[in-house]
């Protein structure tokens, strides 16, 4: 599991970096997401960051990943809407 989490003084900035996370994993916060972990999408995600917003990030500004192992994410603990991320969802019609 990748936990990506950032905050962006310049709301245009917020929103374009909120839209390539988007591409690769699914908001659980507001500036929080969890993505898939895989070197592959871990390597192009980590380039797009660094091309689109390497200069863009100023000191008020800040842009964490976490590539956690399986033993980590076995260790997390979830209250709230989040214990059910991870179930699927069935609709019936």
């Amino acid at each position: 599991m990748i936990i990506v989490s950032y905050d962006f003084h310049n709301d245009k900035t917020r929103t374009k970096f909120a839209k390539t996370i988007l591409k690769y994993g699914e908001r659980i916060q507001y500036s929080v997401f969890v993505v898939k972990n895989s070197p592959r999408v871990l390597r192009n995600m980590l380039i797009e960051i660094e091309l689109k917003f390497k200069n863009k990030i100023k000191k008020t500004d800040s842009v964490y990943v976490f590539n956690m192992c399986n033993g980590c994410t076995e260790k997390i603990v979830r209250y709230g809407s989040a214990t059910h991320a991870e179930e699927h969802v069935v609709y019936l019609n």
